[in-house]
């Protein structure tokens, strides 16, 4: 079997155990909301997203468009949580330090997990912190493992966003490059033409019709998928879609960074993670957690609205990869 077939076997379709419509909670829990973070004074707020079908890729009559964002093809994605804001490093150095384990949400927890049984990272090769800045140089694998350590501090489940909810989220409702006129593309974000080359802090743009800022541009954001051109390769409606592989590379960004072109910012553009993002790297094995070649990765974090069973809980997760 060839390898392309195999990547297409690879394509699976989980239901990533959320509500459906059917089944989504009253409208007074299914509502935007704050979560502080136990032991510190910084918190996340989320924006409840409104699960539904839409239209996944591009046409191909989009300027810019790539020949992997296609075929264009139905997909359903449930109900869901998104954070406003990109992670921040002053958020991520919460778990990075691991001052706080200690404190925990105690009251309506929708999830066991211990704090202290989760691996803490290393430090960064360089700390680019600034308060309310997008955490960068993160790896994938780092970028679950706080969300595991977050899940464990609130007693909800955290996690990246699929591919699919992440480009759900982006086009709020619409079926267009952005999600606004593209004449007022400076109001909303951070790209090769305005952000003098280097990322800001969060928020400073406007948000999209669903309350999300910086999904176009500041910094590309880590979601669950691994890549393949082949992917959209399906035509039918394809519910909760995510795609996974055991192989390290290539593994998906969305939302283009602030040093990209228009085009790359789209919310159809895919991007993909490479061997050259940890050229520099001087370990062996090289490092789990930090990139030193990609300033422009972050990411931002969904809670499903129906915890996922336990034993599917790693999926979400990851699990380390060793790059020798």
């Amino acid at each position: 079997m060839s390898s392309r077939k195999r990547a297409l076997l690879m394509i699976i379709s989980i239901a990533l155990s959320m509500a459906m419509s059917s089944d989504r909670p009253e409208t007074q829990n299914f509502v935007a909301y704050s979560q502080e973070i136990p032991g510190s004074d910084l918190s996340f707020d989320f924006v409840p997203i409104a699960g539904g079908k839409f239209n996944m890729g591009s046409p191909e009559s989009e300027a810019g468009r790539n020949p992997d964002e296609g075929p264009q093809h139905e997909v359903v994605v449930s109900d869901f949580w998104m954070s406003t804001l990109e992670v921040t490093w002053d958020q991520f150095e919460l778990f990075l330090y691991r001052e706080t384990d200690g404190e925990v949400v105690k009251e309506n927890r929708e999830l066991t997990l211990e704090v202290d049984g989760i691996a803490g990272a290393t430090m960064p090769y360089v700390n680019f912190n600034k308060p309310g800045y997008p955490l960068v140089n993160v790896t994938q694998y780092a970028a679950s493992t706080f969300c595991k350590w977050l899940s464990a501090k609130t007693g909800h489940f955290y996690r990246l966003p699929t591919e699919a909810e992440w480009e759900y989220a982006s086009k709020a409702g619409g079926d267009a490059p952005f999600s606004f006129d593209k004449k007022h593309i400076d109001d909303f974000a951070w790209y090769g033409g305005n952000s003098n080359g280097k990322s800001q802090k969060g928020g400073k743009k406007k948000a999209n019709a669903w309350g999300l800022y910086d999904m176009h541009g500041n910094v590309a954001e880590w979601v669950l998928d691994a890549y393949s051109d082949m992917t959209y390769g399906q035509r039918e409606i394809v519910e909760n879609p995510v795609y996974t592989t055991e192989e390290l590379y290539p593994r998906v960004v969305r939302g283009g960074s602030f040093n990209d072109p228009l085009k790359n910012i789209r919310a159809t553009a895919r991007q993909f993670s490479d061997k050259s993002w940890k050229k520099r790297d001087p370990q062996i094995p090289k490092s789990l957690w930090w990139l030193t070649d990609a300033l422009h990765v972050g990411f931002r974090v969904v809670r499903p609205v129906q915890v996922p069973p336990k034993s599917e809980w790693e999926k979400y997760w990851g699990k380390p990869i060793r790059e020798y």
